[in-house]
């Protein structure tokens, strides 16, 4: 590994020795076989439960076919001509909103505008079918006019600033901020677009870091490197309901590599401190079987939504093993498929017991374990 590659901005020479200290490219990820099986019962199953219209979408929202079939489509087991993907393929084109942009319907309730569109414009490009350029660019341009900016008449010192929410006037998060810049990457929109430079300071203003990048009065607190939900509105976090910017607002799992993640996205180095210090907890907090940071009680919370964020920031980032805060190796890709084998139901799908955050549903979680999936193929 060339080392100059890991020169910070401020020219002092860093190996990622907190960052890397650990992590190796040694990972083979999981056995084919084993991959292959449990990606092929989930499509069976996808297969027996696809509406007549094409998708898989419960009434709390449309979104769902976005996500299943973009994890569909990523695992490279059937492509967009396989009828069944042709089928979801043709709902979400029902979705296309010429008029307004976005990809969520004709008359979508406001709210699902960031997220279907988000997830849609996922799909379609994950599809490779040069008809739906059009659709993807509107719906980026669209996207951006979601965030907050100017544009709402916020300054860069508001906590609202770069953020996305559900719409264009709910409160910022970072989890519909991630899904937001997934999408502009998917869409291919450059690097140097200013909506990535004011994502940059939102996300910066999520973990729990003291520093130039968060100047949140809560961020020394807890000082760990975790990332919340929101700085937005004096900040808020899943983890505890009781916790305020007065007491400190502890960081968890799937927060903490969508941190990670959208950093890269917004053009920050790897070996930049605030990468450095999410990855030490992440270290430290490393697990297969619960969203941690979260309290027992909340273990399993958003957890299939953990695995897909997890496989998606770990493989962009190249990492094919990393150690604990023991320093056992772990082969990350080999023990999430077989976690997510071992969880699969006997149908097929995944569904999490634990009802948050729509993860009751089979179909939305079993599109977040194909993505998750989709990111941990063997290496040949």
């Amino acid at each position: 590994m060339n080392a100059n590659r890991w020169v910070v901005r401020t020219g002092v020479l860093a190996l990622a020795v907190i960052l890397f200290a650990g992590w190796t490219v040694v990972g083979r990820g999981p056995d084919a076989k084993v991959w292959e099986a449990t990606v092929d019962r989930a499509l069976d199953y996808l297969r027996k439960t696809q509406e007549a219209d094409g998708s898989w979408n419960s009434p709390k929202s449309p979104g769902i076919t976005g996500s299943v079939l973009t994890g569909v489509l990523q695992t490279g087991r059937i492509g967009a001509d396989d009828p069944m993907v042709d089928r979801a393929l043709k709902y979400i084109e029902s979705l296309i909103n010429a008029k307004e942009g976005h990809i969520a319907g004709k008359d979508p309730r406001v709210g699902l505008q960031n997220y279907v569109t988000a997830v849609n414009v996922m799909a379609l490009k994950a599809a490779n079918r040069d008809s739906y350029k059009a659709a993807i660019g509107d719906a980026a341009k669209f996207l951006r006019r979601l965030q907050w900016d100017e544009g709402e008449n916020k300054e860069t010192k508001d906590d609202f600033f770069g953020g996305a929410g559900y719409d264009s006037k709910s409160r910022p998060d970072l989890s519909n901020t991630q899904f937001f810049l997934d999408a502009l990457v998917a869409a291919g929109v450059p690097k140097d677009d200013p909506a990535f430079k004011k994502a940059a300071l939102f996300v910066s203003r999520c973990q729990n870091l003291k520093g130039e990048g968060n100047d949140q009065p809560w961020a020394g607190k807890i000082n760990d490197g975790s990332f919340i939900y929101s700085p937005a509105a004096g900040g808020s976090t899943k983890v505890d309901d009781a916790a305020t910017g007065e007491t400190g607002l502890p960081g968890y799992g799937s927060m903490t590599y969508a941190g990670i993640k959208s950093l890269i996205y917004c053009g920050v180095e790897k070996g930049d401190p605030r990468i450095q210090k999410a990855f030490e907890w992440l270290k430290k907090n490393y697990s297969m079987t619960a969203n941690p940071g979260m309290p027992q009680a909340r273990a399993e919370w958003g957890l299939y939504y953990y695995y897909h964020t997890l496989a998606k920031t770990l493989d962009l980032l190249g990492m094919d093993e990393i150690a604990d805060a023991q320093g056992k190796k772990h082969d990350w890709r080999a023990e999430l498929t077989a976690e997510l084998a071992k969880r699969q139901g006997t149908d097929g799908s995944w569904t999490n017991g634990a009802d948050r955050w729509m993860e009751g549903d089979p179909r939305i979680v079993t599109g977040y374990a194909l993505m998750a999936l989709s990111h941990c193929k063997a290496k040949k």
